[in-house]
């Protein structure tokens, strides 16, 4: 008899992990706490998307689970997509939303990458953005004629950050004066070290981040743009110029093609590699009716978050074709970023 139990004890050991797999995803998520992992600190842009978000994923999930947003920031991104890749959870119950620059740190051979972005489950963006550079309105930089002949200081969070690299790609590829001060926490302690002078502007995908945390800046001409990092002029800056209409040859078109493409995929959510295949595609479909939610776009509206669906399709299309880059494409790109191209 006691060997008997004992064999059961055994089996039912052993079946426990079949049998949580083999539960609906309702089942699965009803009550289950969710974790969101955050590349990006509390009080920034990546925040007010993630906060606004949130509530609206979890309506759309079977069994409706609670979503909590957990703050990873650190190493330019690089500290949140590790974690997904390599200690994250792999059932369903934790995914994140990360810097769109950070999943092509492997792309360009930086150490600290410790995943392959091909190998995660992509539910989608929340939106398309623009590269811009901003300067306080009181630090005499107002054109690209200033940030070619004076440069412009401005703030980052460290190597690999778009902070960083979009500046040093500006002098690499065109030979503009930029310098960067690093070591700040995230993009909202750079916004606060303009405020206080310590710096004079930032560069990056900050039109929905500035909109959402710094409202009155862009009404009351507290910041000026003198360049877009983008292909194409922008609508909302008609009179700035694109920085591709500085470009030299071909071989530079091509270099800001692979450079900017993270912006066609910005804010994307994600799933560690290897969520069981049913979780995955219910969270994939919860993402893409969690961004059409009319009381989403609604709040979103209200905090003045930009929202473009981005698919979960299209991201790894975007990567898969970064991915097959031709290496001295990849190399000058890196190089026009300072060796540090993939950070967030």
């Amino acid at each position: 008899m006691r060997r008997l139990l004992i064999n059961a004890l055994v089996s039912a050991a052993v079946l426990a992990p079949t049998l949580a797999s083999a539960a609906t995803p309702e089942e699965f998520y009803k009550g289950k706490p969710m974790t969101l992992i955050m590349s990006a600190d509390a009080g920034g842009g990546y925040a007010s998307y993630a906060n606004a978000f949130a509530p609206y994923l979890s309506k759309h999930i079977p069994g409706n689970p609670r979503i909590t947003v957990q703050y990873m920031p650190g190493a330019g991104g690089l500290r949140a997509i590790n974690y997904l890749y390599n200690n994250a959870p792999k059932d369903g119950s934790v995914i994140g939303m990360v810097h769109s620059s950070v999943p092509y740190a492997p792309l360009y051979g930086l150490q600290a990458a410790r995943f392959d972005p091909r190998k995660f489950g992509w539910l989608g963006s929340l939106d398309e953005s623009m590269g811009i550079c901003i300067s306080w309105s009181t630090s005499g930089i107002r054109t690209w004629q200033d940030m070619m002949s004076k440069g412009l200081v401005v703030g980052s969070s460290g190597a690999g950050s778009q902070m960083e690299t979009m500046p040093m790609m500006l002098n690499k590829l065109f030979g503009s004066k930029n310098r960067v001060i690093s070591g700040y926490k995230g993009g909202n302690d750079v916004y606060l070290a303009m405020e206080r002078g310590e710096v004079q502007g930032r560069c990056g995908s900050l039109v929905s981040s500035i909109n959402s945390t710094r409202p009155d800046w862009f009404p009351q001409k507290k910041i000026v743009v003198p360049i877009t990092i983008a292909l194409e002029r922008n609508p909302q800056f008609p009179d700035v110029p694109a920085v591709a209409e500085f470009a030299k040859d071909e071989q530079t078109k091509h270099v800001l093609e692979l450079v900017l493409s993270p912006m066609a995929m910005d804010r994307p959510y994600l799933t560690p590699p290897g969520v069981p295949a049913d979780r995955f595609q219910v969270l994939r479909t919860a993402f893409h009716a969690a961004v059409n939610d009319p009381g989403f776009l609604a709040d979103a509206k209200k905090q003045r978050l930009e929202v473009h669906e981005v698919t979960g399709e299209k991201v790894e299309q975007i990567l898969a074709h970064a991915f097959t880059m031709p290496p001295e494409v990849v190399k000058a790109a890196n190089e026009a970023m300072g060796g540090a191209g993939g950070g967030g």
